[in-house]
């Protein structure tokens, strides 16, 4: 598989420069090209080329920022009347978010036509920790925009903990202002905004718990969209069995849950393999109960201790004098987010929060 900085690759720089001269004829694109494919640019990853890229621009556009966001604008609705799809173009934010602080009402209002071809969140960040308080009173308006990017932005740019982006310690501490902003979007009909509330509030609860469990109790049974959001909001909560939120979602007690015939394919495994993991489970209650099930897998680290992974199951109702059968493969290849260490992996069973069985694989 390339390496997902290729996507800037010297055909998408001759596209963009194309296109940026049939908006301004005197751009030099092939300057442009060359200036950015120089000082590196073979070494560089992503989030440097995408900076490569946004500081040429700079270098190459006619005028000052005005004129060049300008430019940024008109090229953006040229690519969404074309049907143009790619996030190579958050190059095109990151020049707004770059250049674009000291002039912080003509940046807003590029962001926000930006924002409906190509996502700004990354862009947006160092407005916020600049001048919060007047961008947080447009993300505000943007909230209740006609385009469901925008409002997807409204709450996605002001994540706590943005992934990829940077962090707003503010935020992190005091989530008040982001709170009115997720209040208007709870219910939103565009499922592509609701899954950005449910990560905002899941990032709001890795520092503020009793926030988000305030939430739970204004918001819970108002609709089916505002409890699929809470309930995916509260994920980490959920993966940390919090007693409070498995009382909210009614997952507290073990209802006489047994689980039995814990079984894995084989003892021993080498890296880049997978193990089959079987188990049954009844509801020995006389009436049916919510489980929780999930898989945990306390992963060797590179000194020797373990660190574990939660992998959710099911969550659901299961009816009494029932066996049910389940099996997860469980793989020990290598990925960009885990390294795998020889020694031995334990691979438990945990029903609404209790660990009821494991069973021991070797890896080497």
């Amino acid at each position: 598989m390339d390496p997902l900085k290729n996507v800037y690759s010297p055909a998408f720089l001759q596209g963009l420069a194309n296109d940026i001269v049939a908006i301004v004829p005197e751009f030099d694109g092939a300057a442009f090209v060359t200036s950015v494919q120089s000082g590196g640019w073979i070494q560089m990853e992503l989030k440097q080329r995408m900076r490569q890229i946004s500081d040429k621009l700079h270098d190459y556009l006619p005028g000052d920022y005005q004129n060049q966001v300008g430019i940024i604008c008109n090229l953006t609705g040229r690519l969404a009347a074309n049907n143009v799809s790619s996030f190579a173009y958050l190059c095109l934010p990151d020049f707004v978010g770059k250049y674009g602080t000291g002039h912080i009402r003509l940046s807003l209002d590029a962001i926000e036509k930006i924002t409906q071809f190509v996502s700004c969140e990354f862009a947006i960040r160092p407005f916020l920790l600049e001048n919060a308080p007047k961008v947080m009173a447009r993300m505000l308006r943007w909230s209740k925009h006609s385009h469901a990017h925008v409002r997807r932005f409204a709450s996605e740019g002001c994540r706590p903990r943005l992934p990829w982006g940077n962090a707003i310690p503010a935020f992190k501490n005091d989530p008040a202002p982001i709170l009115p902003i997720l209040d208007n979007l709870k219910d939103d009909p565009s499922e592509f905004v609701r899954k950005s509330v449910a990560n905002n509030i899941n990032d709001i609860a890795k520092d503020r718990p009793d926030v988000v469990l305030e939430l739970i109790r204004k918001w819970k049974g108002k609709s089916e969209r505002t409890d699929w959001i809470l309930r995916h909001g509260a994920r980490t909560l959920l993966r940390r069995a919090d007693p409070d939120i498995y009382k909210m979602f009614g997952l507290s007690g073990m209802h006489q849950c047994e689980v039995s015939q814990l079984s894995v394919s084989t003892k021993k495994v080498v890296a880049g393999d997978s193990v089959l993991f079987r188990f049954v489970l009844i509801n020995k209650a006389a009436t049916a109960a919510l489980f929780r099930i999930e898989i945990g897998v306390d992963y060797v680290k590179s000194n020797g201790s373990t660190s574990r992974k939660l992998f959710k199951i099911s969550e659901r109702k299961f009816e009494p004098a029932i066996e049910y059968t389940f099996s997860r493969r469980i793989s020990f290849a290598d990925l960009t987010t885990r390294k795998h260490y020889p020694g031995k992996h334990k691979i438990a069973v945990i029903v609404n929060g209790r660990e009821l069985g494991s069973r021991q694989v070797m890896l080497s």
